[in-house]
């Protein structure tokens, strides 16, 4: 019996395992290693690791956890249970194993835009977060990818990064008048025809090719689009879930389901690798401070 099971290793599963080692807990933490920035060149916004790749930043982590005797297993958790105060969990090969709490640490996915060429570009010059790359493509030629009227929002925000930015709905027309006033009277152009490609080389998008044939010389692009949850073990819970997909949780990170707590991107919105850290932390100082409410005679 684990005092605390983590699935999750990232910024917030690995912050919360290193409290808990650090208070003498038995851990495990599970993870599958496909992070939700494994495509991103760097991570930023992270004071001290500014600019450390994703997989440094969790390779260092994993090797200061373990002067604290924290288990790490790279598994996948396909099932999920609570009753009678403990949680079972199942790793795909069937193992069975068992904690007096849980902390899911899972993060979400994006829902990417279907464009042709995206892909080699995603992570380098392609990204959804303004605060971890905007500064990288400051004063460039910046694209947003937004359908109907989710990338008004984000068109305005890019305005702090650059003075060409152009708002690109691929093919939807759903923009109001008062939408094209305000992203006009703020500096920001509008393209409203299908998108067909993007191309670049090396990693570095150069221009967006419509269908109709014109081509559109841009740098980097900012999509807003859709995430979900990277699996569906919060529900298998009985979480409660915000109208935004993300599970509902307390000012210590601890959700509806009494012992099970939620730490990072899967229960926030401010979706940034020191916030994930943060939310873990505070995860483990909640966990160990109900295990030791429950241990004093």
């Amino acid at each position: 019996m684990y005092d605390a099971i983590i699935i999750g290793g990232g910024p917030a599963g690995l912050n919360a395992a290193m409290i808990l080692g650090r208070a003498r807990r038995k851990v495990v933490v599970f993870d599958h290693g496909q992070p939700r920035n494994r495509w991103a060149v760097a991570m930023n916004g992270f004071l001290t690791s500014d600019g450390m790749s994703p997989q440094e930043f969790i390779g260092k982590g994993r090797a200061e956890l373990e002067k604290y005797g924290v288990e790490l297993q790279d598994k996948v958790i396909s099932t999920a249970t609570y009753s009678k105060g403990s949680f079972v969990v199942n790793d795909a090969d069937g193992n069975v194993y068992r904690s007096r709490k849980l902390l899911l640490a899972t993060g979400l996915k994006d829902i990417l835009p279907q464009l042709e060429g995206l892909e080699e570009l995603y992570g380098k010059s392609v990204h959804h977060c303004p605060y971890c790359d905007g500064w990288e493509s400051k004063d460039m030629a910046i694209a947003v990818y937004g359908k109907g009227r989710k990338g008004i929002g984000q068109a305005l925000a890019m305005k702090n990064w650059s003075e060409q930015v152009t708002l690109y709905t691929d093919g939807t027309r759903e923009l109001r008048r008062q939408d094209m006033e305000l992203l006009h009277r703020n500096g920001v152009a509008v393209c409203t025809t299908a998108i067909k490609k993007l191309v670049g080389e090396a990693g570095r998008l150069q221009r967006i090719v419509l269908e109709n044939g014109q081509e559109h010389e841009q740098q980097a692009l900012f999509f807003s689009t859709s995430t979900q949850q990277q699996c569906d073990l919060g529900e298998q819970l009985g979480c409660e879930f915000t109208s935004k997909g993300v599970i509902k949780t307390g000012r210590l990170q601890n959700s509806s389901i009494p012992g099970l707590y939620v730490a990072g991107d899967a229960d926030r919105d401010v979706q940034l690798v020191i916030v994930a850290a943060a939310e873990g932390a505070k995860a483990g100082v909640a966990i160990n401070m109900e295990l030791q409410k429950e241990d004093r005679k």
